[in-house]
């Protein structure tokens, strides 16, 4: 059962709302996620475009137009070499369309995610020579390719690096870090440590953009205005997708973003939001995760990322068309692939005395190893624990790792760097290869030295505010959505109310897989609530609790007999032109008896 907490932090809500005319309940939400002062507020409610961070912050962004320009102007060939998610292929994406519109000689290299892996290999070096490529420039990648940008360095080529994943480091004696960079003639990464850009935390897509809007100046041309535009779209799109925080610079990227995506003129974009059911339907960071993203990760992890950065680049619609499809039917295999996998993670874990590890390492031999990541991800949420899941790979081992909030991935890696042919990643994810016999060791050094609590188990819920539903109007469901869009960093708010009484209840969907419920406040005044959650969970709870007879009431000829507190968000369910107010249940316990 999760913790719930009040989030109480202080400020003059009725001041704040009447200065920027909204709620006192949005005002509260804006403290809660630490917007503080007029500006920080008045950015948060109105940033626009221009608010956004000039990309010559970024360190080395005007070396790089300075060797861009001179290669273009020479007729030299570039290579962008990118990565197989989300991310890597819109940055792929952004970095072909900016650099043609400059009139480079330029392609892409997207790695194939089993027979590359991740980022730069020395394959990829040498092909590069091999074809006359005179520049590399990668994206989404290269921060920890020292080896390889050496390598091009020795053949003669110029690299250039755009990333934003962190560095690699090295341990000094007296315990400090000591940041390893790779010898490319200029890297661009928000996380190096001596570069001043205000907000680390874009996605390579968006470090990719920045590049590309460097390039064209500050006063574009009209043609690019226009790509800037259409770029946008795909900037956004990989920030929900890679799982960016939506703060600062973010927020404004993806509210604007948003809207370029659904108003689009790529084919490759139109087509996929076609086969998704979404064409010409208001888009939230709901979609692009959810919906729209994983049919473009399902092509780097079953298939080839090539297809989708081939997808958005035909200007052939029945290409287009075509491919989006076939990314759909991908996207459903790996959905079932992924079921399959972390059922099978779970009856080992239960079975073994891996239930008792706090972090779990996950041996799956026989998985698809691009499918680890999403099936740790499942686990993650389930146990509330760090969690890595490893697979055979074509050389040793492979995995990937999803954390909790408690415990820094990367950093807890490193320190056992020794037992891994390759590694990466941050705070909250890692990827990692590593000799078969060393799972064990692997899993046994992490475990010994996780410095965990158990407290550090338990999933903690913050309430925004506890607030009756009485309070909820149509008004201030529509208010809310100022606080859009929601996501990473700027969760969706949670409210709060105590001693709900249940007093009939149905279920709706195909699979019967959505309870409503008319639900009573102690006043007597009365409510819909719907619940989208575990239903199997929510009845074990009502039986448990209340007995099988009061929950066979409920959904017959009704009850009262059930209190329970409850955790919701308000909304308007709008049916033939009319709106009706809906609270959607998030949590629940046990009542005041």
């Amino acid at each position: 059962m999760a913790k719930w907490v009040v989030t109480a932090k202080r400020a003059d809500f009725a001041a704040i709302a009447e200065k920027f005319h909204i709620d006192q309940v949005i005002a509260r939400i804006l403290r809660n996620r630490d917007i503080v002062g007029d500006e920080a507020i008045d950015l948060f409610l109105h940033g626009t475009l221009r608010d956004l961070h000039s990309p010559l912050l970024l360190k080395d962004a005007e070396r790089a137009v300075g060797i861009l320009k001179d290669k273009i102007g020479d007729g030299k060939k570039i290579r962008v070499i990118g990565d197989y998610d989300i991310d890597g292929i819109c940055s792929a994406y952004i970095l072909l369309r900016g650099l043609r519109l400059c009139g480079a000689d330029v392609d892409a290299v997207i790695p194939h995610r089993i027979h590359d892996g991740y980022g730069m290999n020395d394959r990829m070096v040498e092909e590069a020579h091999e074809a006359g490529v005179d520049t590399i420039l990668t994206c989404d990648n290269g921060i920890a390719a020292a080896a390889q940008i050496a390598c091009a360095k020795e053949l003669g080529m110029t690299v250039v690096v755009t990333d934003h994943h962190e560095a690699p480091y090295e341990i000094e004696a007296d315990g400090s870090r000591r940041e390893c960079l790779p010898p490319a003639d200029a890297v661009i990464d928000p996380k190096q440590e001596a570069c001043a850009y205000p907000f680390d935390g874009i996605c390579g897509a968006v470090v990719a953009y920045k590049l590309v809007q460097a390039l064209l100046g500050g006063t574009p041309d009209e043609a690019g205005r226009i790509l800037l535009k259409e770029l946008l779209a795909f900037a956004a799109f990989a920030t929900v997708g890679d799982v960016m925080e939506l703060t600062d610079e973010n927020r404004i990227l993806v509210r604007y973003g948003l809207k370029q995506i659904a108003e689009s003129s790529n084919r490759g974009m139109q087509a996929l939001l076609n086969v998704c059911g979404l064409r010409d339907k208001p888009l939230s960071a709901y979609h692009i995760g959810f919906v729209l993203g994983p049919c473009l990760n399902a092509t780097g992890r079953l298939d080839t990322a090539r297809r989708a950065l081939r997808m958005f680049l035909t200007e052939d619609e029945a290409e287009a068309v075509r491919i989006a499809g076939e990314l759909k039917e991908l996207n459903d295999s790996r959905k079932n692939m992924t079921l399959q996998g972390t059922r099978q993670a779970i009856e080992m874990i239960e079975g073994s005395a891996l239930r008792e590890d706090r972090v779990l390492v996950v041996y799956l031999p026989e998985c698809h190893e691009s499918l680890a990541g999403i099936i740790a991800g499942r686990l993650r949420e389930r146990y509330n624990k760090p969690v890595f899941v490893l697979t055979d790979a074509e050389e040793g081992v492979k995995g990937s790792g999803r954390s909790i909030e408690a415990y820094h991935m990367y950093d807890k890696m490193s320190e056992c760097r020794e037992l891994y042919t390759k590694y990466g990643g941050h705070r909250m994810a890692a990827g990692v290869s590593l000799p078969r016999e060393n799972v064990a060791p692997f899993r046994d050094y992490l475990n010994r030295h996780c410095g965990l609590s158990a407290d550090d188990f338990v999933e903690k819920i913050s309430i925004d505010v506890p607030m009756p539903m009485s309070y909820v109007t149509a008004d201030l469901v529509r208010q809310l959505s100022v606080l859009e869009p929601f996501g990473n960093g700027n969760p969706k708010p949670v409210f709060a109310q105590k001693n709900i009484r249940l007093i009939r209840g149905r279920l709706l969907g195909k699979n019967s897989n959505v309870g409503k419920y008319t639900v009573e406040d102690e006043s007597g005044r009365t409510y819909e609530m719907v619940y989208f959650g575990d239903l199997e969970k929510w009845h074990a709870f009502l039986t448990e609790n209340f007995g099988r007879e009061e929950c066979d009431r409920l959904y017959g000829r009704g009850g009262g007999g059930m209190k329970i507190h409850v955790l919701y968000y308000p909304d308007l369910d709008v049916y033939q032109g009319r709106e009706r107010l809906q609270m959607i249940m998030q949590d629940y316990c046990k009542g005041d008896v």
